[in-house]
C-alpha cells in the first residue's frame, strides 16, 4: 500500500500512487498508524537506561551485593539502581545496608513499580529528608523522586529517539514535575542542535500544579506554542491508591494474612473536589487506580463530577464495575506488560481474585475503551512489549495467565494507536512501518519486530 503525505497529513492511500515529490521507500513493509505510549515517566525512563538493574535480586542483601559489584562511583556521585521487587523478599531494605556497603555514598534505588524509593543516609540528606529506614513509599517516594537529580535533557532527547525507533509517534509524560516547562526547554535544546523532538509529547499536569496550569490557561489537548506543534497539554494526574507490589493497592478484600486493604491515597470527597475543579477548567482527570476498591472509588468520583476522563492501570476491577467504564465515558489506560511481570505476586496477594486482574478481555466485552501504555521505566518504553503481552498473557515459557482476558492483535494494535485501526485520508501523518506484517508473527515474536521507519506529521523521525 502507498501513502501520500501533503502538509503533514495523509492525502491519498492505495496501491500505485504517483511518485511525485520526495519518495520514501518502505522496503515492502507494513504501514500502520503511529504508536502512542499513553503512560510513561520519561525523565525516569531516560535515567533508568543508565541505572544499575536490580530486577534479578531476590533479597535486600542481594541488591546491596549488586550495587557493590557494579564498581565504585566517584565520591559524592549519586549511585542509582532500578527494578527491585521486595514483596516476597526474606529480608527488608534499610538505609544502613546501603551505608555499610558504600559508606557516605548517596544511593537511590527505585522499585520496579516506582512506588518505593530506597535511599542511603547520604541520599536522604541530598533530598533534605530524615527517615528511620530510608525506604520511602507512595507520596513520600514521589516527592523525593522529584527532588533527586534527574536525567539531563540530552538523555531525555535520546530516550525519545529510542522510542521513535520502536515506532512511537507520541508519548504521554506522567512525570511529577512541571512537564510543560521541561518539554519547552527540551524543544529549545533540540532546535539549537538543528533538529526537533523525536516524538509528540502530551505533558501531564501533576497534582500540585493544577492552579498553575489553570493560571496559564492550559486545557487538555491544547497545543503549547513554542515546540513546533509537537507539545500538548495532557490530563491531570491524581492517585487513589498505591501499587500491588507494595501491597498499597486499595482493595475491597484484605490482603491474605493481613488486616490491611491497602492504602487510600485520596479520600473520595477530596478526589471529587479536585476532579471537579480540573474538569471545570478544561483539564481532563487521569486517576491512578490499581486495586478494585480504588477503581470503584474512581468510577464513583467520575459519576459524581459528571465528567469523562481516564483511569490509569485498572489492574483489579470488580465485575460490577466493568460496564461503568463505558457508561461513564472513562478510558482504561492499561499497561499489559505489567501482567506477566506481576502474575506471581498477584497470585500471592490477590489470591482467589486473579480472574478479575488485568481484565482486558472483560473490559472490552463490557464496552470499555482501552489505550495501551508502558508506565516506563516500570516496563520498557516499547509498545510492542505491551502488545505482545496483551495478546499472549505471558512473556516466558509458562502458559498464558488467565488467557480468557487476552485480546486480539488488531484490537491491541488499535489500543496502542489511540484507537486508530487504519490509515485514512485526512489523518495526521503519524505513521509506523514494520519490516513484516505483525499478523504473520507469533505473539512472542512481536516484541522484536523490526521497524523500518517512523514518521511524525510527515517528518521522518527514524529510518533503519
Amino acid at each position: 500500500m502507498d501513502v501520500a503525505v501533503t502538509a503533514g497529513r495523509v492525502s491519498a492511500v492505495g496501491p500505485g500512487l504517483p511518485r511525485t515529490g520526495e519518495v520514501v521507500d518502505g522496503r515492502g513493509g507494513t504501514v500502520l498508524p503511529g504508536l502512542v505510549d499513553v503512560h510513561a515517566h520519561v525523565t525516569q525512563w531516560a535515567s533508568s537506561r543508565r541505572r544499575i538493574s536490580l530486577a534479578q535480586a531476590k533479597s535486600a542483601v542481594e541488591v546491596v551485593d549488586i550495587i557493590a559489584a557494579a564498581g565504585p562511583a566517584r565520591p559524592g556521585e549519586l549511585v542509582m539502581g532500578h527494578g527491585f521487587r521486595d514483596s516476597a523478599w526474606p529480608d527488608v531494605p534499610h538505609k544502613d545496608l546501603l551505608e555499610r556497603a558504600l559508606p557516605g555514598q548517596p544511593v537511590a534505588l527505585f522499585s520496579n513499580d516506582l512506588h518505593t524509593l530506597w535511599l542511603s543516609p547520604a541520599a536522604l540528606r541530598l533530598v533534605g529528608r530524615e527517615h528511620p529506614t530510608g525506604v520511602l513509599l507512595e507520596n513520600d517516594c514521589m516527592a523525593a523522586t522529584a527532588a533527586l537529580p534527574g536525567a539531563t535533557d540530552e538523555w531525555v532527547l535520546e530516550a525519545a529517539d529510542a522510542a521513535a525507533a520502536r515506532g512511537v509517534t507520541e508519548i504521554v509524560d506522567y512525570e511529577y514535575s512541571d512537564t510543560v516547562t521541561d518539554w519547552l526547554r527540551r524543544s529549545a535544546l533540540a532546535t539549537s542542535l538543528g533538529r526537533v523532538l523525536g516524538t509528540r509529547v502530551s505533558a501531564v499536569v501533576s497534582r500540585p500544579l493544577l492552579d498553575t496550569a489553570i493560571e496559564r490557561g492550559h486545557r487538555t489537548g491544547d497545543v503549547v506554542p513554542g515546540a513546533d506543534g509537537l507539545l500538548k497539554v495532557g490530563p491531570y494526574k491524581l492517585f487513589v491508591d498505591g501499587s500491588l507490589n507494595t501491597r498499597t493497592a486499595y482493595c475491597h478484600d484484605p490482603y491474605p494474612g493481613q488486616d490491611s486493604h491497602g492504602l487510600l491515597e485520596l479520600p473520595f470527597d477530596e478526589l471529587v473536589t479536585l476532579m471537579d475543579k480540573a474538569s471545570r477548567n478544561g483539564i481532563s482527570p487521569a486517576v491512578h487506580a490499581i486495586g478494585d476498591r480504588a477503581n470503584t472509588i474512581a468510577l464513583d468520583a467520575f459519576a459524581k463530577v459528571g465528567c469523562t476522563g481516564r483511569i490509569e492501570h485498572a489492574q483489579l476491577v470488580h465485575p460490577d464495575d466493568l460496564p461503568r467504564f463505558a457508561q461513564l465515558g472513562v478510558i482504561a489506560g492499561v499497561q499489559p506488560a505489567h501482567q506477566p511481570d506481576d502474575r506471581d505476586v498477584a497470585d500471592q496477594h490477590w489470591s482467589g481474585r486473579t480472574a478479575n486482574a488485568f481484565p482486558y478481555g472483560a473490559l472490552l466485552a463490557a464496552g470499555a475503551t482501552l489505550e495501551i501504555g508502558s508506565d516506563a521505566p516500570v516496563s520498557p518504553l516499547d509498545p510492542w512489549d505491551g502488545i505482545a503481552s496483551a495478546v499472549s498473557r505471558t512473556d516466558d515459557t509458562r502458559p498464558a495467565w488467565h488467557p480468557e482476558q487476552a485480546i486480539a492483535l488488531d484490537i491491541a494494535l488499535a489500543a496502542a494507536s489511540r484507537g486508530r485501526r487504519a490509515i485514512a485520508v485526512g489523518d495526521t501523518a503519524d505513521l509506523t512501518v514494520t519490516a513484516v506484517d505483525p499478523g504473520t508473527l507469533a505473539p512472542h515474536e512481536l516484541r522484536e519486530i523490526p521497524i523500518v521507519l517512523t514518521m511524525v506529521g510527515g517528518r521522518l523521525t527514524h529510518v533503519s
